[in-house]
């Protein structure tokens, strides 16, 4: 099969790094992919966001089947358009991928369906929200509405920060994903992430993680997109994880079919889970990163194959094989993410660090420089590793950064530490 994997960062990555250990893959292009991808596979310039290029380049280049990584191409549908091309996608339609593209939406949908989730309020004039904040008080939990790139959710303990954060969003902090909002209350608990297939009819658990979303070590300090993760999130055990399938994803399965909007590709569902009892924080309709790279790292060949099942429409007649292992990753980001930071500078050492089947340093933002290896984004690498135990493999994964030449950059130590 020639393979087409739309992305560019530490998850598009480790997903290539994946379909190719498959011997179903015969060519794999990524677009538009960074440095370490291009090590891997052929990378393509293409506006991925654009459903008519897309389709064209997969005309172009005999793709049988196309992986669709970040969530704004399938905001965009750009699953849509390939689907109406005859071109085999996983990734869900435009409709389906408002679970991600719009939290009220997500409200609607979990009052329909019934599943556990906060309570909450919507607004789009900052006046009402500010009242309702002052009402409730804090902690609180206040998220604009639309995509912001896993930066528009702003947990306030105080109730001043949530009154700052309505000013930040209807001012345009996150441009046209702050014109509506939603205000939550606060849950309290762990938070966990599993990750289920959809195939319209089916749904399949294909793993759990635990993701670290502060940039500060013991959980401090500001939201990012996440600096690092492990899997599985022994939080999640197999009783909690079967409440979450019958209780939440299963019932939003139902009501989304009812809306005529089935959902294909992969749902991860961020729970917040307290005395046994999960309850959903938030639905995102691609894999998320970094858990996508420990989830990847401990799938390995058969992630292809689970990923073309689904957009198949076979997940009935698939299983997944877990071997008895974990994953760790940690995030190394630029000095200053994530707020400002420095673009281009340089990483060295990289050459020198394993990789196989259980160590692979996967590029999140990076672009060769006269062939050197240099930052380009905020999160800039994801230094991950496989071992018998999550101390293992969090020995492994810190081995590796200790080899890494970076001054630019910085990490949190204490990766996995609620499990450890």
């Amino acid at each position: 099969m020639n393979i087409l994997i739309l992305g560019s960062g530490g998850r598009e990555h480790s997903l290539a790094w994946a379909v190719l250990q498959n011997p179903k893959c015969d060519r794999l292009i990524v677009a538009p992919g960074n440095a370490g991808i291009a090590q891997i596979a052929d990378c393509a310039a293409l506006d991925i966001e654009n459903g008519g290029a897309v389709v064209s380049f997969a005309e172009e280049n005999a793709i049988d089947f196309v992986i669709v990584g970040p969530e704004a191409p399938l905001a965009a549908g750009v699953a849509d358009r390939l689907r109406e091309a005859g071109v085999l996608v996983f990734g869900p339609s435009a409709e389906a991928a408002q679970l991600e593209a719009s939290k009220s939406f997500t409200k609607e949908v979990c009052d329909a369906s019934g599943a556990p989730t906060a309570a909450y309020a919507r607004f789009t004039e900052a006046g009402p929200a500010k009242a309702y904040i002052r009402e409730r008080g804090a902690p609180i939990v206040v998220k604009a509405d639309g995509l912001a790139a896993g930066k528009g959710v702003i947990v306030a303990m105080e109730e001043q920060d949530a009154l700052d954060a309505i000013d930040d969003m209807f001012g345009g902090a996150f441009g046209g994903a702050g014109a509506e909002i939603v205000i939550e209350e606060f849950m309290e608990g762990e938070e966990a992430s599993l990750f289920v297939l959809c195939d319209g009819e089916e749904i399949l658990s294909i793993g759990t993680a635990q993701d670290h979303k502060r940039v500060g070590e013991g959980d401090t300090g500001l939201n990012t997109g996440g600096m690092g993760a492990y899997s599985p999130a022994p939080v999640l055990s197999a009783d909690i994880e079967a409440r979450a399938m019958e209780e939440i994803i299963r019932p939003t399965m139902e009501e989304m079919k009812r809306r005529g909007m089935p959902f294909q590709g992969v749902l991860y569902a961020g729970l917040m889970i307290r005395d046994g009892q999960p309850r959903l924080v938030e639905y995102n309709v691609r894999f998320g990163d970094p858990e996508c790279q420990v989830l990847m790292m401990r799938l390995g060949a058969q992630a292809m194959d689970l990923m073309h099942a689904a957009a198949e429409g076979r997940l009935g007649e698939t299983q997944v094989n877990w071997a008895d292992d974990y994953a760790m990753t940690v995030v190394m980001a630029a000095n200053g993410y994530p707020g400002s930071y420095e673009k281009g500078t340089f990483i060295k050492g990289l050459d020198c660090a394993p990789e196989d089947s259980r160590n692979m340093v996967f590029h999140a933002g990076t672009k060769s420089v006269d062939g050197q290896i240099a930052a380009s984004g905020g999160r800039v690498l994801n230094v991950t590793a496989r071992g018998e135990t999550l101390k293992q493999a969090r020995d492994r994964a810190y081995a590796m950064v200790d080899g890494i030449d970076w001054p630019d950059g910085f990490y949190r130590r204490d990766i996995g530490w609620r499990a450890l």
